[in-house]
């Protein structure tokens, strides 16, 4: 053991294995993770909610009430984490840091926001509620976020996702696409009855790339700019033959000044482009999963709270910052709970070299319970 409560806490949850089951068949899920933290903070003055998003995963809000009905505050976290190999959940402390499938990704972050509502707990209490939740699945379409701003409501939010110790105030997005291309199967020597899925899905490769280099030529947030690639090729059974279908997984990242919306008009065009280049395409594409960029007031409330709290610990003053990736701050954002984001140091999440820094795990958690006390005071 560490000596730290957070570091404790934080490999016992390593431990865990919460494989999102919808990215690895047969993935653990996150229930057992959840039923540690329900039994953890049960007789802590918590009022625990468990409830399934789907079956058996389960999400997780406690609340710690105020006394006056000042403004509420929710620290939120995702539960799951992406597949590793049996060692990744045998977490490891070598050389300040911890190793180990979600150290950074993001359970040091939830370490840290559970450690400091414990602190709040065995204090006296707030005039504002605050409330610690638990979300699955976000690593995939973040239902579990969805499900969360469906039952609770807070004033505002901190989501303790890795930041370096640095405050997100605005995020990229994103959309998924499949997109397929329908030939006609046939043996490889007969071409009058045969049409190749796979080589007319070109054009749109090639509009893809093409798309990226004007993308690469547009606007930057931050010295971060809107991607486009293709992420997977799948067609064909074997060489004498003539594929019948082609279908392609296509990831479009946004910054801020771009839609879900614009994306799709653009995947609609790269379709056109391939029938306009032979007239036997047959395609046609779906959204498996978007969302837009979001940004809140970097005047906001909530941002000064962290603010203030983080120049207290750190000895400097953070500015409201861009990150490409998205992350669910963006759906409580758009239920109307600004959030910020902001957590530990570390590098390599969904790498087998995963770790986060210990002492910034402390440092998180210190700031997360002044930014809830300012904020709910």
């Amino acid at each position: 053991m560490s000596g730290s409560p957070v570091c404790d806490l934080l490999l016992e949850l390593v431990a865990i294995d919460s494989t999102n089951p919808s990215l690895v068949p047969g993935g653990a899920g996150e229930e057992e993770l959840v039923r540690t933290v329900a039994g953890r903070l049960a007789g802590r003055n918590f009022d625990v909610h468990t409830w399934d998003v789907e079956p058996g995963r389960p999400n997780l809000v406690a609340r710690l009430p105020g006394t006056a009905g000042g403004r509420s505050l929710l620290l939120c976290g995702h539960s799951d984490v992406v597949g590793a190999a049996p060692q990744g959940f045998r977490p490891r402390v070598d050389g300040g840091r911890i190793y180990g499938r979600g150290a950074l990704d993001m359970k040091g972050g939830i370490a840290a926001a559970l450690v400091a509502v414990e602190r709040l707990a065995a204090s006296p209490p707030l005039a504002g509620d605050v409330l610690f939740a638990l979300c699955v699945d976000e690593e995939w379409r973040s239902a579990g976020a969805e499900a969360l701003v469906e039952r609770y409501e807070a004033t505002a939010a901190i989501l303790p996702e890795p930041t370096d110790l640095a405050m997100i105030t605005s995020h990229g997005g994103f959309a998924w696409y499949d997109l397929v291309s329908h030939g006609t199967e046939a043996a490889g020597d007969d071409p009058g009855r045969g049409v190749d899925a796979i080589s007319l899905l070109g054009p749109t490769l090639t509009g893809i790339a093409e798309l990226d280099r004007r993308l690469d030529q547009g606007p930057r947030v931050e010295g971060c700019r809107g991607s486009v690639h293709a992420s997977v090729v799948e067609g064909g059974d074997s060489y004498p033959s003539y594929p019948a279908e082609c279908r392609l997984e296509v990831e479009r990242c946004l910054i801020p000044g771009e839609t879900v919306d614009d994306s799709d008009a653009e995947i609609e065009r790269l379709l056109e482009i391939a029938t306009a280049s032979d007239p036997r395409f047959r395609g046609e594409w779906r959204r498996i999963v978007g969302r837009d960029p979001v940004a809140i007031d970097p005047q906001a409330p909530v941002v000064a709270a962290v603010r203030d709290a983080a120049s207290a610990e750190l000895g400097r003053e953070l500015e409201p910052l861009f990150d490409m990736g998205w992350m669910d701050s963006g759906i409580l954002n758009e239920a109307g709970i600004p959030c910020v984001a902001f957590g530990p140091v570390g590098h390599g999440e969904h790498t087998a070299g995963e770790w986060v820094d210990l002492q910034s795990l402390d440092v998180c958690s210190r700031v997360l319970e002044g930014a809830a006390r300012r904020f709910c005071s």
